[in-house]
């Protein structure tokens, strides 16, 4: 087996200023890929601005003897998010990898929850990574080639005070999924990250429990989906303290209530064992997938 090389291609890593976003840049630089360190260099509830963080990336891989360039553009508005590409293809001609990792936290519990704490979180999440993606899509497009990955977290499953987080996360998988479908016929795969690590994000929420989740552990399986090697498509992988698992939504065969049948609540609650059994049950690859599914009831 080969070792995985990025000679030639083009990363982006928004949010790259520090913490997870830190060690992905540098290892794909260390790996021979061009970079652009994103990180507008705010506080970890998104607040301000500060040069520095990008530049002292940048100042790191290249005193390993890789390329990269600072970005410090917001990832918050289309044009924060069409300047990142942009300085990727004026750099280095093109883009072959985004990573979008940019984000900060503004936890409430759901009734203390702001409108301004949701809209800062689905901008810097989920809008941030519409406004990188798009444009990093057409040019991907147009070279026949591009790896995405979208960093979600295990914070969709449901945690205490996370409303906000979860649900533009969650947002992510279906972002990610879409673009799987969308890219195939041009080479472009995409899948999502759900990393557990210590950060200046993570720190307090984890206590003690940090100390096993270095954010170096992420980074082999968020380079493996950044490569030409990796193969997967619409996937989405926990990272955590050096395991790796294949996170899935998935489809149970489910009760047919029969043709022409006129079920009521009742014979929900009736059969909701076989609603719920997950023996046998499916991974759809898009809606498709479940519109096949469902049409076997119809053409019995």
């Amino acid at each position: 087996m080969s070792d995985i090389s990025f000679d030639g291609r083009v990363a982006v890593v928004t949010g790259a200023g520090g913490g997870l976003g830190r060690t992905y840049a540098l290892e794909l630089a260390s790996r021979g890929a061009a970079v652009v360190v994103n990180d507008l260099g705010g506080s970890v509830e998104g607040r301000g601005g500060d040069s520095t963080a990008a530049q002292r990336v940048v100042d790191e891989i290249r005193a390993q003897g890789g390329d990269a360039v600072p970005n410090f553009d917001s990832v918050m508005t289309p044009e924060g998010g069409a300047n990142v590409v942009k300085t990727a293809v004026d750099s280095f001609g093109k883009v072959d990898v985004v990573v979008n990792n940019a984000g900060f936290l503004r936890d409430k519990s759901f009734l203390k929850l702001t409108w301004e704490d949701l809209d800062a979180i689905v901008d810097v999440h989920l809008k941030a990574a519409f406004y990188v993606s798009q444009p990093a899509f057409a040019v991907m497009k147009s070279n026949g080639y591009g790896r995405f990955v979208f960093t979600a977290s295990n914070a969709t499953f449901g945690n205490f005070g996370q409303s906000n987080y979860a649900a533009a996360k969650m947002g992510l998988v279906g972002l990610s999924n879409t673009i799987a479908v969308e890219g195939a016929r041009a080479g472009i795969l995409s899948n999502v990250i759900m990393p557990m690590a210590k950060t200046r994000m993570t720190e307090e929420l984890l206590g003690d429990f940090a100390d096993y989740l270095a954010p170096e552990l992420v980074t082999p399986m968020v380079t493996y989906l950044c490569s030409e090697a990796c193969t997967t498509t619409h996937g989405a992988f926990s990272a955590a303290g050096g395991r790796y698992a294949s996170v899935f939504w998935g489809l149970a065969q489910g009760w047919y209530a029969g043709p022409a049948a006129s079920p009521t609540a009742e014979d929900i609650q009736a059969h909701l064992d076989e609603i719920t059994d997950r023996e046998g049950h499916l991974v759809p690859q898009s809606t498709t997938d479940e519109v096949v599914a469902l049409s076997k009831h119809f053409t019995r």
